[in-house]
């Protein structure tokens, strides 16, 4: 019988790679920088549990000193944390510039950027290398492109290497074991957007992840102002253990008891349209209860909703209760929403941001098992 459901596998009893891959996250949609970060904190979190712990390098061209980003506060929520498990670099100015506008000093900051990433990769002492806005560096030709494919064919089997941004040229594409594009989608509805509301769907590597940037980020902003920004992360379909993101919640949780939340529903098993069992609406439910009193208890400053949309797709909750609670929800409450889905819920009509990972290429399709740490 032909199976048409989404289903989330568990990561349990499956066998596993070791040689590391080069990801690349590119498109004009929200989320790379994001999904990068998740990638980072899984790691982390899988080092600390393993007792062998994972040494990353956030290489950040394009972002120099001063003129603040977005991922800044995530970045400083993991070096708090983890002081000596984290190195960042930031090369370039502080401003925007375009092909026309390129300088002596940008075309130098670009080299120094990636000398420090080559002689990193080279080391074999990092786990994971990201090597953030390197796609829009090698689309402004401040990088030879040949020596940089020529670096990353050459790097340590175990390293992971996530190259990021918009621009990313075909001969960094071609060497990609994985390539997602964050693509944006706008809603002309006839409802408004409303501010604070994140959508991460499609089917390319990163949605989830995405979102354990987002926890980051506002883990990152409470810590600058009044340690009070609290997160509650709510999953689905994942009632089981072994799933991608333990690791990482666990990092967060024993780092920042007081400020990360973690509640998860469903059964330890796939769910597909057609198939639905009675257990599987009990624990949609229960989930969304959880979820629509943190929504109104104005206690979190960030919730994320993990596969709430393909929930919504297999019809295990209805959709009108989900939209009045977002239509009512704090103005200074973060909605992150995520998940797969084939016919997409009216509330997307909601979301101010809606990115879509396009999935263009990706390892497992050539047969190379997962990673854990990085997959799962």
């Amino acid at each position: 019988m032909a199976r048409n459901g989404i289903g989330i596998n568990t990561a349990q009893d499956r066998s596993e790679r070791i040689v590391g891959q080069i990801h690349v996250y590119d498109g004009a949609g929200k989320g790379k920088s994001q999904a990068a970060l998740g990638v980072v904190l899984r790691s982390i979190g899988l080092g600390i549990a393993s007792a062998f712990p994972t040494r990353v390098l956030l290489l950040r061209f394009l972002k120099g000193p001063g003129r603040p980003y977005a991922e800044d506060a995530a970045i400083e929520a993991l070096q708090r944390a983890f002081p000596h498990l984290i190195d960042q670099v930031r090369t370039g100015r502080a401003e925007f510039f375009g092909a026309d506008d390129i300088t002596k000093f940008d075309r130098q900051e670009a080299q120094r950027g990636w000398d420090i990433a080559k002689g990193a990769i080279a080391s074999g002492l990092y786990s994971v290398v990201v090597l953030d806005e390197l796609n829009p560096v090698l689309d402004l030709g401040l990088l030879d492109i040949n020596d940089v494919v020529q670096s990353l064919r050459k790097k340590p089997d175990h390293l992971e290497v996530i190259s990021t941004g918009r621009g990313t040229p075909q001969g960094l594409l071609n060497i990609a074991d994985l390539h997602s594009e964050m693509k944006p989608h706008s809603h002309e509805g006839t409802r408004q957007g409303i501010e604070g509301i994140e959508i991460y769907t499609g089917s390319g590597k990163g949605k989830s992840t995405s979102a354990l940037g987002k926890a980051l980020q506002a883990i990152g902003r409470g810590i600058s102002q009044d340690q009070s920004h609290r997160v509650l992360i709510m999953q689905w379909l994942k009632g089981g253990l072994g799933y991608t993101e333990d690791a990482a919640i666990s990092a967060m949780q024993q780092s920042y008891p007081n400020l990360v939340d973690h509640q998860r529903c469903g059964r330890d098993a796939i769910v597909w349209r057609g198939q639905q069992q009675e257990i599987d609406y009990v624990e949609a439910e229960r989930g969304w209860e959880i979820a629509r009193a943190a929504i109104s208890s104005g206690l979190y400053k960030t919730i994320i909703l993990d596969e709430l949309n393909p929930t919504v797709d297999l019809e295990l909750l209805p959709e009108e209760p989900i939209m009045q609670a977002f239509l009512r929800k704090p103005r200074d409450t973060e909605i992150i929403i995520t998940g797969r889905c084939q016919n997409p819920p009216a509330y997307f009509e909601l979301a101010s941001t809606h990115s879509e990972m396009v999935c263009h290429k990706h390892y497992a399709e050539k047969g190379v098992d997962l990673k854990r740490g990085v997959d799962f």
